[in-house]
């Protein structure tokens, strides 16, 4: 690879419970945008490399093993500005937190290119780091389509950079709201158990305890309904779908969720979780910012629903 090829940069550490699996899969898993045809190619073009040496597709992981992937950037991919509206909660120079309502998607990705929260940004502001590539600019951490709720976004490199560590020291106050199936009898609780790719189903994550990363969610109950509860959550990780599949594993899926609730649900457009608080600290001033957003229409109406019956 020539010193001048610009790239995206990845970098992980093999835990004991990687050992084995093999090199094409661990990447694989490590992002749902990546197909397995793919992260093969970026291992031909030998843009992987495991503690600093290029590898097979069919390399075995060994506990501890540093890997790293470098992917190149889209070719001829320029992601359209579209000017939309937005619900700014508060924005910088270097920083801008957004509520995200439900519906929208947060950044393109392949075959999906136009109408997500990115394109809406470009048109915003302009200004948003290039950490995560063309497809991902400013984008720090993810919600899915259907959870409405606060999303801060990097507008420089050095903000994201700083807003990733926050994440990845757990220094980051992220609490979600939620309406769940059952009634909860004790007031709070918290659910340790890791998550993985599930080996039924690849396209859903679930509660495995091989070939996962651990994942913590604590939940305090607000409000009990008949056959419902309202609950507030706190992340202590972030992994993907973690609040869904960690209440569907207690016995509590969250109430419209099409992928982990059951079928006779609320009628929803989607799970019923909003990302209500989001505190971190300002990455040029270190001020704790801390803001909350209100639980939007749809799911007001539910709660007054809930409590009539």
């Amino acid at each position: 690879m020539s010193e001048l090829d610009v790239f995206e940069r990845y970098d992980w550490v093999a835990e004991p419970s990687d050992a084995k699996e093999r090199i094409d899969k661990f990447i694989t898993e490590q992002n749902e945008d990546w197909s397995r045809s793919q992260v093969q190619a970026w291992i031909k073009e030998e843009r992987v490399l495991v503690n600093g040496e290029p590898v097979k597709s069919n390399y075995k992981l060994a506990a501890d093993d540093e890997v790293t992937l470098r992917v190149p950037p889209p070719k001829e991919l320029a992601i359209a500005a579209e000017p939309m509206p937005l619900d700014i909660v508060y924005e910088d120079s270097d920083v801008v937190v957004v509520n995200k309502p439900r519906g929208l998607v947060v950044h393109p990705a392949p075959g999906h290119y136009t109408g997500t929260l990115v394109n809406g940004l470009l048109a915003h502001c302009k200004d948003l780091s290039g950490i995560n590539g063309v497809l991902r600019p400013g984008i720090v951490h993810r919600i899915d389509k259907d959870t409405s709720g606060l999303l801060m976004v990097a507008k420089n490199d050095k903000a994201h950079l700083s807003l990733a560590s926050q994440l990845k020291a757990h220094t980051v106050n992220r609490k979600y709201v939620a309406i769940v199936h059952g009634v909860i009898p004790h007031e709070m609780g918290t659910i340790d158990a890791p998550i993985g790719r599930d080996p039924k189903n690849r396209q859903q994550m679930a509660v495995v305890f091989e070939n996962s990363k651990p994942a913590v969610t604590h939940f305090i109950v607000l409000e009990r309904f008949k056959e419902y509860t309202l609950v507030e959550l706190k992340l202590e990780t972030g992994r993907t779908h973690q609040i869904r599949v960690h209440m569907k594993y207690i016995g509590y899926p969250l109430a419209g969720d099409p992928k982990y609730g059951p079928k006779n649900t609320l009628e929803l457009d989607g799970q019923a979780l909003h990302a209500q608080t989001l505190g971190f600290d300002h990455p040029r001033t270190g001020e704790r910012l801390e803001f909350e957003a209100p639980l939007p229409p749809e799911m007001v109406a539910v709660i007054e629903y809930l409590k009539q019956l």
